[in-house]
């Protein structure tokens, strides 16, 4: 007797089962031809005029996976990939001196000093994945999944027993994705926009570290959309004021109109983890009852 069917049974084939069941039935499924169905075609799908379409699928697919995975809430960690940990800088600079070159010997000098970076940063990470339910719900770190302080950040959460996500960009030269990333967690992105917005779909707050073009590039799209009030406001945290305000003069740009007076209240400075972590803690308190009342408890 043929089995009864489950009332909840499929009633079209999965795309997978149709891709499956036409190979190879048709002497027209050949290199070059139109035959093969338009979602199982590479050369169509990378084709200029579906440049729209790779976008959406590039937004879409990670937010359907971090919806899958349970991830509702992030700090977002940006940072320098060059940066490198204690202990490479310092053979780097042992190698540096073996050498009769001066200004390679400034240059790993001042990696060393730059590997406080990754400390704090591998720190920072490890304090917000212990305390990962202390803003009132489940938050998870979030970088660009590459070297330098986005490697500290995911370390450092690894380092916890935690989870975090790596949101990496091909690019020609980058490296591969750091291995402290979460497998299920680690993303490639093509296009720097899409990064962006996932990097702030769920971010609670944004912790930026000294960097270059990449993270100013990061920066300031959150700057620009929280003065312009295109997302909510939330923590902004730059890591190092000596880097930050020797970088970018802000009291210039309020002396020329450029920015408001009050925009520099968007972001504030800090040197380390912990006062990074507590900002951001006191930010959320009045709208969390619990965190002030564990707060006074620790006071």
């Amino acid at each position: 007797m043929k089995k009864p069917q489950h009332i909840r049974a499929r009633n079209f084939p999965s795309a997978q089962d149709e891709v499956q069941a036409a190979k190879p039935h048709s002497p027209y499924d050949a290199p070059g031809s139109s035959f093969r169905m338009a979602f199982a075609d590479n050369e169509f799908l990378l084709r200029e005029e579906l440049r729209p379409v790779r976008l959406q699928l590039e937004l879409l697919k990670a937010e359907l996976i971090q919806q899958e995975q349970g991830v509702e809430s992030t700090v977002v960690v940006f940072g320098s990939a060059r940066f490198k940990s204690p202990e490479v800088a310092a053979t780097m600079l042992d190698e540096a001196r073996t050498g009769d070159d001066p200004v390679a010997i400034r240059r790993a000098e001042q990696m060393v000093k730059n590997a406080r970076y990754y400390i704090e940063a591998r720190r920072f990470a490890e304090l917000v994945t212990l305390e990962a339910d202390v803003l009132g719900e489940p938050v998870i770190i979030a970088t660009g999944g590459g070297p330098g302080v986005m490697e500290a950040g995911n370390r450092g959460a690894h380092d916890a027993g935690g989870r975090s996500m790596g949101m990496s960009i091909f690019l020609p030269f980058e490296e591969a994705p750091n291995p402290w990333i979460t497998p299920e967690l680690c993303f490639q992105f093509h296009y720097f926009a899409i990064r962006k917005m996932h990097f702030l779909m769920r971010a609670v707050a944004v912790v930026s570290f000294p960097g270059g073009f990449g993270t100013l590039d990061e920066l300031f799209e959150v700057l620009t959309l929280t003065q312009t009030r295109k997302i909510r406001r939330r923590p902004i945290i730059l890591i190092g004021r000596d880097f930050w305000q020797r970088l970018i003069d802000f009291d210039v740009m309020i002396e020329h109109g450029v920015i408001s007076p009050d925009d520099v209240k968007l972001f504030h400075y800090v040197e380390t983890a912990e006062e990074a972590w507590d900002a951001i803690k006191a930010a959320y308190s009045e709208d969390n009852p619990a965190l002030v009342a564990r707060q006074l408890r620790a006071s």
